[in-house]
């Protein structure tokens, strides 16, 4: 492998669905490699990682989704030598997405899709890497947590420096580079098919949600109760808001700031975490302009953390 030339980097998704009180899960058959295992494909150039997986699974299965919480990823080399990386998610068909997508039609990359058992499934996979991503997901399905919701801690993006501002702090305004991690970052969340989104009242955090509620049609709802200047005087609600969303147990976005979302992460964390520890908080708090934190939920279980970057240098 040439020494600039880095890892093929791919994304997919374990599908599954419930039927008869059986958690079955999505297999392709691919005729041209002969074998059998998950939707996946390559990421595009200025795609990101979660908004491939998405882009992928529709494609090949027909399938609209959501991505629930990561699984491991797949690493090995190619026959040219070359590294690749499989990120995987779970992810749900809903009942309504299965009638909604009809029959499926063979096609260049898949020639069968088949709903089958896990350990059906265990069986029929061509690759061990695949069958240890299969297990993973086996676990949780045998423990009910596979089944999750995600609470997306979102820090604005790049903004006005207050030095360079003359107006209200709440009112500075995102720089182009932060407008520009705004709608690179809305692409990547909405891979998480989020139902709500609370934001800051601060400008900069309702500026930074415009494209990602344009993208998800899911409207805003601006709040104090997470805002810098309300919790730097002492009248913030953080604990408020995030048992709301707790106990909505629906795909929510939360906008805030730098010194706030530490607060956020680590009371999503308590309520829902007998040992907080063994996740990546620390990342997960100490988040860059644009960068967001996802926090995959289910029922009251944190069951994993996952850190993403808008993609766009601030």
């Amino acid at each position: 492998m040439s020494p600039t030339q880095g890892p093929v980097v791919a994304a997919g998704a374990v599908c599954w669905r419930v039927r008869s009180d059986e958690v079955q899960v999505l297999l392709i058959h691919r005729e041209h490699h002969r074998d059998v295992s998950f939707p996946k494909g390559k990421v595009d150039p200025g795609e990101s990682v979660p908004e491939a997986a998405v882009r992928e699974i529709e494609e090949e299965t027909g399938y609209r989704v959501s991505l629930g919480a990561p699984l491991a990823a797949a690493e090995y080399v190619l026959p040219n030598g070359r590294d690749k990386i499989v990120h995987y998610w779970v992810a749900e068909v809903s009942a309504k997405e299965l009638t909604r997508a009809g029959s499926f039609a063979p096609n260049d990359e898949v020639a069968a899709l088949e709903w089958v058992s896990v350990a059906d499934a265990g069986r029929m996979l061509t690759y061990e890497r695949d069958v240890a991503i299969l297990e993973q997901f086996g676990e949780r399905a045998a423990a009910g947590l596979h089944d999750t919701f995600a609470l997306i801690a979102l820090r604005h993006a790049k903004t006005v420096p207050g030095g360079d501002w003359h107006g209200p702090d709440a009112t500075r305004p995102l720089l182009p580079v932060g407008r520009s991690q705004a709608r690179h970052v809305a692409t990547s969340i909405a891979a998480y098919g989020p139902r709500k989104i609370v934001s800051s009242t601060a400008a900069r955090c309702l500026a930074t949600v415009e494209p990602l509620s344009d993208r998800t049609r899911v409207g805003v709802t601006s709040t104090a109760d997470i805002s810098q200047d309300a919790y730097e005087q002492g009248r913030s609600d953080v604990k408020g808001i995030v048992r709301k969303r707790l106990a909505k147990a629906k795909s929510a976005v939360l906008c805030s700031h730098g010194p706030v979302l530490p607060d956020i992460i680590a009371r999503i964390a308590r309520d829902t975490s007998d040992d907080p520890s063994r996740f990546d908080l620390r990342r997960a708090a100490m988040l860059s302009t644009g960068d967001f934190a996802v926090m995959h939920i289910a029922g009251s279980a944190l069951v994993a953390v996952e850190t993403h970057s808008s993609g766009v240098p601030a």
